[in-house]
């Protein structure tokens, strides 16, 4: 009887554990921050630009928290935003998505759509994300007002660049070229034509903007030329461990790479064996799926990162 009691004392304690984790996690969801990262990558002599980086919103219109975060980004005072999609976390979620945007989309900015920009959430096995290919395929997708929300993004002023190339004039007068692709997790992406658009010669970078970091893709505008590539999707792992960091990205991109500023296929490519290699950013995003809120060493976040003059 006793060594049966401490075999039930013990799982008791392991319950209480689990509870207290998984309790914590769903809190977590709500401590929104702001990443700061600095990539020198522009030619020698200019200016820094300023580009807030948002990703996987997963907005729902009962997530007052995250709304009023979301509008404090416009106190950043970015040149540009770039954003990776995934915005939708709910049916009804259009109007508070774009009041949350509003003073964002007044500032020059670009972006691609996430598969969560298109149909609705669905409840899956968390486990799932455990397999080499988490996707579902389902016949009863609820679609999503994806033109909505494209045309609110375009009539701003903002870029699509959903397998699409094109220039964005920053408020100095300085443009910036940008390719992008369509979501990989979709199967959507198709790699725009060679070539440049009229104007890009001037453009003082470009950069690649995917919602999915795949390898095909990266490896696409890596040789397509691009300074950078930023990416969202991986929700940074969600769930990470300490000291060993994310288990999953839900794609095919290293987990080592789950989330921040890194060289794509290398090294940073300010660091050795950063040769060769693009500056590749990948937002952990500032969302969850509605079925799964919880979050663990893995907060929500925004980033702003400054580009600078290469030395």
């Amino acid at each position: 009887m006793g060594t049966l009691g401490n075999v039930g004392k013990a799982l008791g304690i392991a319950g209480g554990v689990a509870v207290a984790g998984l309790a914590y996690a769903h809190v977590e969801t709500k401590h929104f921050r702001v990443r700061r990262v600095t990539v020198p990558v522009l030619p020698p002599g200019q200016r820094p630009i300023r580009v807030l980086h948002i990703s996987d919103l997963h907005l729902t219109p009962s997530q007052r928290t995250k709304q009023a975060w979301v509008r404090s980004l416009a106190a950043l005072e970015p040149d540009l935003v770039i954003n990776t999609g995934d915005n939708f976390g709910h049916t009804q979620a259009l109007a508070p998505l774009l009041d949350v945007l509003g003073q964002l989309m007044d500032v020059p900015g670009a972006f691609v759509m996430g598969s969560n920009d298109y149909y609705a959430p669905t409840f899956k096995n968390p486990a799932r994300y455990l397999l080499p290919d988490a996707r579902v395929q389902r016949e009863d997708k609820v679609p999503l007002p994806t033109e909505s929300l494209t045309k609110a993004f375009t009539e701003a002023g903002w870029l699509d660049l959903d397998n699409s190339r094109g220039l964005v004039e920053l408020r100095d007068g300085r443009t910036v070229g940008l390719v992008g692709m369509d979501d990989p997790h979709l199967d959507r992406d198709v790699m725009p034509e060679p070539g440049r658009v009229p104007g890009e010669e001037d453009a003082v970078l470009r950069l690649g903007v995917v919602h999915a970091p795949y390898q095909r893709v990266l490896n696409q505008l890596t040789a397509d030329g691009v300074d950078a590539i930023i990416a969202g999707h991986t929700h940074g792992g969600q769930l990470c461990l300490p000291f060993y960091g994310a288990l999953v990205t839900n794609c095919d991109l290293d987990r080592t790479r789950a989330s921040g500023l890194h060289g794509w296929p290398g090294a940073r490519p300010d660091r050795e064996g950063g040769e060769g290699s693009t500056w590749l950013h990948v937002s952990a995003g500032a969302g969850t799926s509605p079925y799964t809120q919880v979050r663990f060493a893995c907060r929500p976040e925004a980033t702003l990162m400054t580009l600078t003059a290469t030395p």
